[in-house]
């Protein structure tokens, strides 16, 4: 059903990445958290670890609307999903306001964003080595797309008082609203290391003690009046909100678009339930298959939409610590790893022998493992060295050379994740590789940048490097829990699968 929403909403965005905008973003979502408001944090782009600390700002989940990983067609939907009931939504941008997919123009920038959301945007600049010149740059990020509306500037790292006036004259002469100013401060401690930002999960109190310092930043160098009266003027937006329990389209794969190595077979999918019935449907607990994910301070990266998804498909989800847990979830059928930093603390997995032996007893029966990059590195022979899960006949290392950027791709092979044929859109972000391995079928063959094959299917497992996002093809969660209740039906559980070990 197509409805109307009218909720309040801001975009900030930067001429650059470095600008600040996480901080003022982060902040202001803390800030107006604390009067009262619910906040609707959103972050442009694939990013994993900026949400984590703006669901730590608002108490709700922190969603990406990335317009190359869902479509453009999708960014007004999951909006609105995500923004229901709330006061007022923040949207983070990435990079600067008009980056985006390299070579497609403005597809998946934070501009395309906000045309898509009819929200304004507020630009957040680094004036610490300008005066006047301000003007002339936010004059240019102001008209060079008409249909993006600025409403207006924060300016970060602003030295003395002498070099505020300077810079409010300049932009009182563009005729452009200041609307913040923060001074040059130690940066608020959010750590960083190879691939960005430490996550939440790794240093939650401190992160609690950033994200407040941020609020109180934010609030003492932010007009929050004018802002709020700036994100009511966003014109209601109407779209179809988007649903995990909406129906998934049938799936009908394209041909491969490549000569690629024969499939393997596509693991069963006995149907425990009515015909047309979704799995789980008006059944008992108990009746539904165990999807264990992966979590803790080393599997973070992951969408809110994809749990979601899972238990809309009729699994029960379950989240379990490789660092902590010794066993899988009772009766697991499903098992889902996704992305993180298992590279730090590979000495800790790898001495949790317990849980290894029962992740690869459960895949040595044919139970169905869904692993993206960090998934793919846990299930791997060794990881620097150090052994790891044995599952794929592959060892992974770090490397100096980060692998990053969009990619389109097809699957080579079926598996409990998608037909061969299917073509989705996906992210790679990592400093490892990995070794060719024996006894696997490749999972995706990239067709754009570059032709190449990547990842492992074997049995019930589809690895990769490749991240992607489940609500721009619900059928892949559908597909994956159906696969979870042939393993249940079939007694290939964590539990029968140890004890088979034994």
């Amino acid at each position: 059903m197509v409805t109307s929403s009218d909720i309040p909403r801001l975009v900030v965005a930067a001429p650059s990445s470095g600008s600040g905008k996480t901080t003022v973003a982060t902040g202001l979502m803390a800030a107006f958290t604390e009067r009262g408001l619910a906040v609707s944090p959103h972050k442009a782009g694939p990013d994993y670890i900026d949400p984590g600390y703006h669901a730590l700002a608002t108490g709700r989940p922190g969603r990406n609307l990335d317009a190359f990983l869902c479509g453009p067609e999708l960014v007004a939907p999951l909006f609105a999903h995500g923004a229901a009931g709330c006061d007022l939504a923040v949207v983070e941008g990435v990079m600067g306001l008009y980056d985006g997919a390299a070579g497609r123009g403005e597809l998946a920038s934070t501009a395309q964003v906000a045309k898509l959301l009819r929200a304004p945007v507020v630009l957040v600049v680094d004036a610490s080595s300008q005066s006047r010149s301000v003007a002339a740059l936010v004059h240019g990020f102001a008209s060079f797309d008409p249909q993006v509306r600025l409403g207006g500037v924060i300016l970060n790292k602003v030295g003395s008082d002498r070099h505020e006036v300077m810079l409010r004259e300049a932009l009182e002469e563009a005729g452009m609203p200041v609307l913040g100013v923060l001074r040059r401060a130690p940066q608020v401690a959010t750590p960083s290391r190879h691939l960005g930002l430490v996550p939440v999960a790794e240093r939650h109190t401190d992160a609690l003690a950033a994200v407040a310092a941020l609020a109180d930043q934010v609030r003492a160098g932010c007009d929050l009046d004018a802002l709020m009266a700036l994100a009511r003027t966003a014109p209601p937006l109407t779209c179809e909100a988007w649903s995990p329990h909406q129906a998934p389209p049938a799936l009908h794969p394209a041909a491969p678009a490549f000569e690629a190595p024969s499939p393997n077979p596509a693991p069963p999918t006995i149907e425990a339930r009515g015909p047309g019935q979704r799995p789980g449907h008006g059944a008992a607990p108990h009746d539904r298959p165990v999807i264990a994910v992966a979590g803790g301070a080393a599997f973070t990266f992951s969408y809110a939409e994809h749990t979601e998804l899972l238990t809309a498909a009729g699994a029960e989800v379950v989240t379990f610590d490789p660092l902590r847990d010794e066993a899988l979830p009772e009766r697991t059928a499903g098992l889902v790893i996704g992305g993180g930093f298992p590279e730090v603390y590979a000495p800790e997995l790898s001495a949790n022998e317990p849980l290894r032996a029962a992740v690869a007893a459960f895949a040595a029966a044919g139970g169905p493992v869904a692993a993206e990059c960090a998934g793919l590195l846990y299930l791997a022979r060794s990881l620097d060295g150090r052994p790891m899960c044995g599952v794929l006949d592959t060892g992974a290392r770090m490397s100096d050379r980060l692998t990053l950027g969009y990619r389109q791709a097809v699957a080579v092979s079926d598996s409990a994740l998608v037909a061969a044929g299917t073509r989705l859109r996906g992210h790679e972000f990592h400093r490892t590789v990995t070794e060719p391995g024996a006894g696997a079928s490749p999972a995706w063959g990239f067709t754009h940048p570059e032709r190449r094959v990547e990842g492992f299917v074997q049995g019930g497992v589809h690895a990769s490097y490749l991240h992607t996002h489940w609500a721009a093809e619900p059928s892949v969660a559908h597909r994956f829990t159906r696969a979870a209740a042939a393993a249940a039906a079939s007694g290939a559980t964590a539990r029968d699968a140890s004890a088979a070990r034994r």
